[in-house]
């Protein structure tokens, strides 16, 4: 077999095949896996051996190995010529609050060896913290509210400095809400079968969307396209507010449109995790998607994605 530091146009033509892999493919991995078949040889690491299967059955090669066990990752080191990276940072009990300990351990890992050519990295636009209402650029500084969108920066920082460093191509998707009728828990369907509320309008808090298979296909958008160490809102041209788009989905499903209630009574009623995501509030400016990546949206705005299979 030829080394991994030979240069890919060096090798034998039955070595040139590029190598795309895939850390942390869960439901939009799978959907990128998809949308490149026909172009790469595909991999994806994955901590569970009980998924060993059905990544075989996607036609993937599992990598079985563990971002929380640096000493498992010695085998990616110089595998991909492309690499779309979708682990989340861990919980605060598992790391330092501002840091991403998996990320950085994927980059010493990578570092070893050939770098890829490119790599996709699915952040959150969390990082941006509460704009109350404002449109959103990729050139607002972030100011991140939580540890979990801390932790967040920390990655960006730690992979903008890997691809400067080591001549990697790195894009930033910047990720709003993901949605899908195919998609478990894709849609506001369960919480309206469970009557949670939402705020009332003065209260509400705008909020922002992406449909599965569109996020996908900006994954593999940015892969060939993206700019050098360049960040993009990976968001469609939805401008609702989040009790506007439940209320949407109610309709589309015949379904009872939930209560409103003030943003006091809802922290009595509503659980610390879906409270937190009605304190933030921003619009995406999803220019830079369009222009540099090229990119249309097959599902412009949750009306086309929810009534997918409504």
């Amino acid at each position: 077999m030829p080394s991994n530091q030979t240069p890919l146009g060096a090798l034998p033509a039955r070595f040139r095949r590029e190598r795309l892999l895939i850390v942390g493919c869960g439901d939009v991995g799978l959907r990128v896996a998809r949308a490149v078949t026909s172009r790469l040889g595909l991999f994806a690491l994955t901590s569970s051996a009980e998924r060993v299967p059905l990544l075989r059955q996607q036609g993937l090669r599992p990598l079985v190995g563990d971002l929380d066990d640096p000493a498992t990752l010695g085998r990616l080191a110089g595998l991909a010529t492309r690499i779309v990276h979708l682990a989340p940072p861990p919980s605060e009990a598992q790391a330092q609050w501002w840091r991403d300990p998996r990320t950085a351990a994927l980059v010493r890992t990578l570092a070893r060896r050939s770098p890829p050519q490119a790599l996709v990295y699915g952040s959150t636009t969390g990082v941006y913290g509460d704009c109350q209402g404002e449109r959103v650029a990729e050139t607002r500084p972030p100011a991140p509210r939580t540890p979990r969108a801390q932790r967040r920066v920390d990655a960006e920082a730690l992979l903008r400095h890997f691809g400067r460093a080591h001549g990697v191509r790195t894009s930033v998707l910047r990720i709003p809400g993901i949605y899908a009728p195919d998609r478990p828990g894709g849609t506001p369907r369960e919480r309206l079968q469970r009557g949670l509320p939402v705020l009332r309008a003065e209260d509400d808090v705008y909020t922002n969307h992406i449909h599965a298979d569109d996020l996908a296909r900006a994954i593999v958008a940015a892969l060939w396209r993206g700019r050098p160490q360049r960040i993009y809102n990976a968001s469609d041209d939805t401008e609702l507010k989040m009790g506007d788009y439940v209320d949407l989905a109610a309709d589309l499903y015949g379904m009872p449109r939930p209560p409103r209630l003030s943003r006091r009574e809802a922290g009595t009623a509503l659980s610390l995790n879906v409270l937190s995501f009605m304190g933030e509030s921003r619009r995406l400016d999803n220019e830079r998607l369009k222009r540099e990546l090229r990119f249309r949206h097959g599902y412009p705005t949750v009306q086309e994605g929810l009534r997918e299979r409504a």
